[in-house]
C-alpha cells in the first residue's frame, strides 16, 4: 500500500470557492489544483497555480472544501506553510501566495527567493 505525502500550503475558503467555481466553468471534476516553484524571474523562483489531472510520483495532496490541492515533491519544502488566497477588489483580482519561505520578493510580487 503506497502513502500519499500532505503539505503545508493551505487554501483559504474564498480561494477554494474560486476554484471550484472555475472547475464548474470548465465543466471538469477530475482537475486538482497544482501549485509549484519553478525557477524564474527577477528573484529566482515563480509561482505556478494550474489545473492538472495527473498524479506524480512524489505529489503531496491536501484538500479543502471538497478541492485537492497538489504540491510535487521539489516545492514541498519551497512552500510549506504558504497560504492561498483569492482578491477581488479594484486594487487587485486573482490568486495571491503568503509564503512564510519567501526572504525577498521583487517590486511587481511575482518571484521571489
Amino acid at each position: 500500500m503506497t502513502q500519499i505525502a500532505t503539505h503545508g500550503v493551505k487554501l483559504t475558503d474564498v480561494a477554494a470557492q474560486k476554484v471550484k467555481s472555475l472547475l464548474e466553468q470548465e465543466g471538469r471534476d477530475d482537475l486538482r489544483l497544482r501549485v509549484a516553484v519553478q525557477p524564474g524571474g527577477c528573484s529566482g523562483l515563480i509561482y505556478q497555480l494550474y489545473f492538472d489531472e495527473r498524479l506524480l510520483d512524489g505529489d503531496a495532496i491536501a484538500e479543502f472544501e471538497g478541492v485537492e490541492v497538489v504540491v510535487d515533491k521539489m516545492s514541498v519544502p519551497y512552500l510549506d506553510g504558504a497560504l492561498i488566497d483569492f482578491a477581488d477588489s479594484i486594487e487587485r483580482q486573482g490568486f495571491t501566495i503568503d509564503n512564510p519561505n519567501a526572504q525577498g520578493s521583487c517590486a511587481c510580487g511575482e518571484s521571489f527567493h
